[in-house]
């Protein structure tokens, strides 16, 4: 008598033996999302976790550029750092110029965002020349400017000397207040247009009823101004002012190529002093090292505090 052979039996969905349907599309979610995921963990991990924890480890040691890592010598980077002359000098001209950026900067930008956002038959035509600037790369921007300063080939000075302003042949980078000005004028041209349509985007996102209504009611224009377009564009004046003053604090590519830190170290920012620490004066990885983890400590108080104090509602 043969026996035929039985077929397994198929295992019922709910069953101890099988996973629910409902675990079963989760458990796929998450290993899809993994997989979505895992390059950019991956990027996130080579380009920014591994390089931040070299230079914590680079600031606990002496570790010079030429010599390489010669044992554990913390606090010493951090203790040289602060002794340094230049250090105070150069968070205070930073703090400075960064205060004097972002107040310029904001502000133009507003109100360019507010003339074309008002402007009916030239929105176009204005729109593009503010953004035109925005398209040059700061190095370039700063070659070019820097082009426009020098006394010998640059308009800048003879139009200051027909104005009465200057001598003849001045360099307006030669004196602390005029190379602290100058660089300033180059970064308000080239990324006023920038912060402008960062708040153009904001100020398109506020309802057209809601100034009416104000208008209805009888408010004037600079009522309307203060008590409807600035609480309500507070989450674009947040973002625009949070990215000025990260980049007004880690700036670098204007002054190393307009001033070189001078004269006699007036204009000397913290990524200067850095870059000095590393590849000109010191050549010490370690201080450089070591202060960078300032900045960064300094950066993220700056940073937390920005975002509590400009996210608070005006009613608090």
């Amino acid at each position: 008598m043969s026996i035929a052979p039985t077929r397994p039996r198929a295992v019922a969905a709910g069953t101890p033996d099988a996973p629910p349907p409902r675990r079963r599309r989760r458990d796929r979610g998450v290993w899809q999302g993994w997989i979505y995921a895992s390059p950019t963990a991956l990027l996130v991990t080579l380009l920014f976790v591994v390089p931040l924890v070299l230079v914590v480890w680079m600031s606990a040691a002496d570790w010079t550029l030429l010599g390489g890592n010669s044992g554990v010598n913390f606090p010493e980077n951090f203790v040289e750092v602060v002794d340094h002359r230049l250090f105070w000098p150069s968070v205070w001209f930073t703090l400075k110029y960064t205060v004097i950026t972002t107040a310029i900067l904001i502000a133009l930008a507003l109100g360019l965002a507010m003339l074309v956002q008002e402007s009916t038959r030239w929105r176009g035509i204005l729109r593009t020349s503010f953004l035109i600037p925005t398209s040059l790369g700061l190095a370039s921007a700063s070659l070019l400017f820097y082009a426009l300063y020098s006394p010998q080939v640059g308009p800048v000075s003879p139009a200051l000397e027909a104005l009465g302003l200057a001598d003849a042949n001045v360099n307006v980078l030669g004196t602390p207040s005029g190379a602290l000005w100058s660089t300033v004028i180059l970064i308000v041209w080239r990324f006023a247009g920038f912060f402008m349509l960062l708040l153009l985007v904001g100020l398109q996102g506020i309802p057209h009823e809601v100034y009416e209504a104000a208008r209805i009611d009888g408010a004037r224009p600079w009522q309307i101004f203060g008590r409807i377009t600035l609480p309500l564009l507070r989450p674009s004046l947040a973002m625009s002012t949070i990215l000025c003053v990260t980049g007004s604090l880690l700036a670098f590519d204007q002054f190393f190529i307009l001033t070189k830190g001078g004269p006699d170290g007036s204009t000397m920012t913290v990524v200067q002093l850095i870059y000095s620490f590393a590849f000109e004066s010191k050549r010490d990885l370690g201080m450089a090292a070591a202060l960078s983890v300032i900045v960064l400590a300094a950066l993220v108080i700056i940073n937390i505090v920005q975002l509590k104090t400009l996210r608070r509602s005006p009613d608090e």
